[in-house]
């Protein structure tokens, strides 16, 4: 689905679905930073079109090369990033015309450097793995 016209509460949306082996709903904003990811994400996420729920993903293009996005992950709400709705996004850009096929995306956790092969279409990432939390699990 490519540029799709829908309504989410009574408000026009524009969305481009792509699927990672998971659903991705990607929708270009040009309101990013005051965009109510908290209000839309679980309507969308929940919708009927989407009978096994979706992943939504808000993204504003700075450049043909690089693009912003927030996300409300399916199951667990709004996150700092999403490896698979960051490639979905750049494979609805580059579908819709807004960036090319190697770009980056700036998620609140993170950039990460996408590349949708032509060669053999496939997507790659590159980003950092970093260490969050250590624990102990305890015996039983």
């Amino acid at each position: 689905v490519i540029e799709q016209p829908m309504q989410f509460e009574s408000r026009a949306f524009v969305m481009t679905c792509v699927s990672m082996g998971n659903p991705h709903a990607v929708f270009f904003r040009r309101d990013l930073a005051t965009f109510d990811v908290q209000k839309f994400g679980p309507v969308i996420e929940n919708h009927s079109i989407f009978p096994e729920r979706t992943n939504a993903h808000f993204v504003q293009v700075i450049s043909r090369q690089e693009f912003t996005m927030r996300t409300w992950e399916r199951g667990s709400g709004i996150t700092l990033a999403c490896g698979t709705g960051a490639c979905a996004a750049a494979v609805a850009a580059v579908l819709t015309g807004r960036c090319e096929r190697v770009c980056t995306a700036h998620l609140p956790g993170g950039d990460l450097e996408l590349n949708w092969c032509e060669k053999d279409n496939c997507v790659y990432m590159t980003g950092p793995a970093v260490e969050v939390f250590e624990g102990i699990w305890p015996e039983t």
